[in-house]
């Protein structure tokens, strides 16, 4: 919305009781009732797009016009366009309407409809209007504006002191829940939910908070008065909304912010025109230290949910493992993967679960095929919740509630039931029944097309239809008649809504047109007629269509209420084969690409043999995946990893990080095998990147995110470091980097993987008997670098950099100088060139540090962390040419 709406919409009332904006756009302007009624209308939503319906088209006008134009590619014109101040005017036809709202909502925008609410024909002066519907980013129910596989939350915030109470809706679903949280965790659990909208406190926040915390989502902001908090409004909401005396059995007694905070959620509901709340689910308390935290940083550095590069789902993990066939599966896979559980038994259960698919292939196969039968019943039962579902809607609910009862005996087995996801379905059979009874095999799109209602159902209704039906067979009957007893044989007998059934002549048989037809209307090429006969057979007809229609209307309005009254019995339903369709998906993964299940304990220990990283062993790279083992516990706490870029670092250590995220998900893993003691919080720092928005520079947000790492990882955390340093000078860099990895193997002891191109770093183990020096084997012939993409014990003897850019296609003469200067370089100790210079010069070198220097200390920690049994022939030569290299040197 452009800073002019912004401001009218926030005015004082000026003295004409109007907002002084609008009472400014009246000025020397010619109103009409019309749009006097508008600029009424308007006042009760000064901050949305109204698109006032006149006739067959909604209009916009005055500021409205302009961003709608400018925004959905509407056509801008002007009303009284004589007068000095024309008014900016965009129309839309009704039909085509929706697609122009979604532009608007797409960016960010609210919009109000404003309905006729009486017929024109019957109106005296003019029509009664009034707002039916406001549609903002948060407040979607149709599905097909929405993404099936996800969620679309509105969530509301409210700060008190150290604590801020938040609640989350999705309203096309149903979902509700609330919690209590510190700021510190605000920005990963809005990370976490990534809010379509995000209602608040006008004068709670200051805006550089709100800032802070909404900082890279793309959520639109909605102010509200501070009293739609209040804390006793919010308990009348809630209990109103779901017919209780008090909260005590919601479990918000202790959480009164998150109370506040989900009132603050239906007050603005109600405001938006959503009275029909009967499909939202009992508001679920809970908390963010049930689930494993991973911050903003940590789910774009994983791409849990969207590539880095392109912002692409596929190639991210959810894009893999979402193998779900239900729109409510693929939104349960993203919410576990966002919320990885802690409690060993219900991962373990979830492992059960999959289990039980993966081995028992016809039992998945049966399963998923029901499943794709099943349409998005949480997003229906939204729809007829606020009246909005069409007869196919109700045929789609029909067809999903056929299935349940085949799922249910498929499932129902004695290795099965035990587990939760796995118990009975309910059946919801008198539901069921009652759509079946009423609705047509194939309903049509919309209500008004007729044809809802089987045959059978209602005695009246199929009086008159038969009614209807016959008259359009006597009409047929009618036309031989008269064209008999005329012999004009291109004789007509029609219909239209206007002049209602008529007698067609063309010109050329007008002659034989006999007395008793009388004139109704003249063409070019014809002129029409009717008789006393036809007017009566009209009569007859149009009376029995329109009661057909008004009575099926009725049937069908009935028939939606009364599955508007179950709504939270069907997303109960949802609820319940979302997670079916999820642990389906998991396995399906699972014995496609060869997962394993993974032994889950509270220990601290992590073993991974022959493990992959699950997206990037789909990818056509070129090159065979190398599966990797890996060890992380109290006794080989920290590995110092090292090795030249490109030759795989990253990818090991993301790998790692992804096989603990699946696994407490409740997937299955890429690996032959896994242990996992449970991770609480997963940190990385990856990449490099600066933050304009937060005027960060790269090295400036790479310390900020290490910073959140010590201050908030525990001894059950997993953390990847990756270049720690590398923002600064060489001297800084590697002091910080030291300085860091120290501190978490001596404070912290959470299980760490830092790569890192300081080979000092690998002084460390000397020192420590729980930090282990691992590398990436690289191996060089003829000057050209292998990457051989093994881990293996021992510090890499150098970085290869010279010989990667050459890879990269530097010039050879870049790539020569390098060379010498690099020689340069190595011929002094630290990082300055020893160039010819006495021992004064303020550039000579200076003592250095032991670390620094004691070469033959690296050599023999190299030497000893060799495992010859664990070598191939050609790890082998790669080896022995690295200890020869660093021996050289000496």
């Amino acid at each position: 919305m452009s800073d002019a709406v912004a401001k009218r919409t926030q005015a004082k009332q000026a003295p004409s009781g109007r907002p002084a904006e609008l009472a400014d756009l009246l000025d020397g302007r010619r109103i009409t009732p019309m749009l006097r009624q508008f600029l009424d209308v308007k006042q009760e939503v000064p901050d949305a797009l109204l698109f006032f319906r006149m006739g067959d088209f909604y209009e916009l006008f005055f500021e409205d016009a302009v961003i709608a134009a400018e925004v959905a590619g509407l056509t801008l014109t002007a009303r009284d366009k004589s007068g000095d101040n024309p008014i900016p005017m965009a129309g839309v036809p009704h039909h085509a309407v929706k697609g122009y709202i979604q532009k608007l909502i797409d960016q960010g925008h609210k919009v109000a409809i404003c309905d006729q609410l009486e017929d024109p024909k019957l109106a005296r002066g003019i029509v009664k209007r009034g707002i039916t519907q406001v549609i903002t980013p948060g407040v979607i129910l149709d599905p097909d504006d929405l993404d099936a596989r996800a969620a679309n939350y509105l969530v509301a915030l409210w700060a008190d002191g150290d604590v801020t109470g938040l609640a989350c809706i999705d309203v096309s679903t149903g979902e509700f829940r609330a919690t209590e949280l510190a700021p510190a965790g605000l920005s990963a659990e809005l990370a976490r939910l990534a809010p379509a909208e995000v209602v608040f406190a006008e004068e709670g926040w200051a805006e550089a908070e709100l800032d802070e915390v909404l900082l890279g989502l793309t959520s639109r902001r909605a102010p509200v008065p501070d009293h739609a908090f209040d804390h006793e409004s919010a308990v009348v909401e809630l209990c109103e909304l779901y017919g209780l005396r008090d909260l005590s059995g919601l479990g918000l007694d202790e959480l009164p912010r998150a109370v506040q905070a989900a009132g603050a959620i239906l007050h603005y509901l109600r405001a938006a025109r959503l009275s029909a709340l009967r499909h939202i689910r009992r508001v679920e308390a809970y908390r963010v230290e049930q689930f494993m935290v991973l911050d903003e940083a940590t789910r774009r550095n994983l791409e849990l949910y969207r590539t880095m590069a392109e912002g692409r789902r596929s190639g991210s993990l959810l894009g893999l493992l979402d193998r779900a066939v239900t729109g409510m599966g693929s939104r349960r896979i993203r919410q576990w993967i966002g919320a990885p559980l802690l409690q060993v038994g219900a991962i373990t259960d979830r492992h059960r679960a999959v289990a039980i698919l993966v081995e028992q292939g016809g039992l998945r196969e049966q399963v998923r095929e029901r499943l794709k039968l099943v349409q998005d019943i949480e997003r229906l039962a939204g729809k007829v919740s606020a009246g909005r579902a069409t007869p196919r809607d109700l045929g789609a609910l029909r067809q999903s509630l056929q299935q349940v009862p085949a799922l249910d005996v498929l499932l129902d087995r004695a290795d099965t039931r035990e587990l939760v996801v796995f118990a009975p379905l309910p059946a919801l059979s008198d539901l069921r029944e009652d759509l079946e009874e009423v609705l047509v095999d194939e309903p049509p799109a919309v209500l008004k097309d007729g044809g809802v209602v089987r045959a059978g159902f209602d005695r009246d209704l199929d009086e008159l239809t038969r009614l209807t039906r016959d008259g359009k067979g006597s009409l047929a009957k009618l036309e031989a008649d008269e064209r008999e007893a005329t012999g004009i044989s291109s004789l007509k007998v029609r219909y239209n809504r206007v002049f209602g059934y008529y007698i067609e002549v063309t010109r050329a048989n007008l002659a034989a047109v006999p007395e008793r037809y009388i004139r109704k209307q003249t063409l070019a090429n014809a002129e029409r007629y009717f008789t006393p006969e036809l007017k009566e057979f009209e009569a007859k007809v149009l009376g029995a269509d329109e009661r057909r229609m008004a009575l099926e209307t009725e049937l069908f309005t009935q028939l939606r209420e009364r599955v508007a009254d179950r709504c939270r019995d069907l997303t109960g339903l949802a609820e319940r084969l979302a997670a079916v369709d999820a642990i389906s998906a998991f396995a399906e993964l699972a014995v496609r690409h060869g997962y394993v299940q993974p032994d889950m304990d509270g220990s601290r220990r992590l073993v991974i043999e022959a493990g992959r990283h699950p997206v990037i062993e789909r990818m056509k790279l070129g090159e065979r995946f190398v599966p990797n083992d890996t060890t992380l516990d109290p006794e080989q706490q920290l590995l110092i990893v090292s090795g030249p870029n490109m030759a795989g670092k990253s990818t090991v250590m993301r790998q790692v990080a992804l096989i603990v995220l699946m696994a407490q998900a409740g997937s299955f893993v890429p690996a032959t095998s896994a242990h996992i003691g449970v991770v609480d919080r997963i940190f990385t720092r990856v990449g490099a990147s600066d933050n304009i928005a937060r005027g960060q520079s790269t090295f400036m947000v790479e310390m900020a995110e290490t910073a959140n790492i010590l201050a908030h990882a525990t001894d059950r955390s997993l953390a990847i470091l990756d270049e720690i340093g590398r923002g600064t000078s060489t001297y800084d860099g590697v002091a910080i980097a030291w300085s860091v990895a120290e501190y978490i193997a001596d404070t912290l002891r959470c299980r760490t993987m830092f790569a890192t191109h300081y080979h000092e770093l690998a002084e460390l183990a000397r020192t420590r008997d729980h930090v282990v020096n691992v590398n990436i084997a690289v191996s060089e012939m003829g000057g050209r670098v292998i990457f051989l993409r093994r881990l293996r014990p021992g510090s890499a003897s150098r970085s290869y950099g010279i010989a990667v850019a050459k890879l990269a296609g530097l010039p050879p003469a870049v790539v020569d100088r390098a060379r010498e200067v690099l020689g340069n370089l190595e011929d002094g100790p630290g990082d300055e060139p020893r160039l010819a210079r006495s021992k004064d010069h303020p550039m000579a070198p200076k003592a250095q540090l032991s670390l620094f220097g004691d070469r033959t200390a690296v050599l023999k920690s190299e030497l000893m962390a060799v495992d010859p049994d664990r070598l191939t022939p050609l790890e082998a030569l790669t080896v022995l040419a690295d200890l020869k290299r660093m021996a050289e040197g000496l």
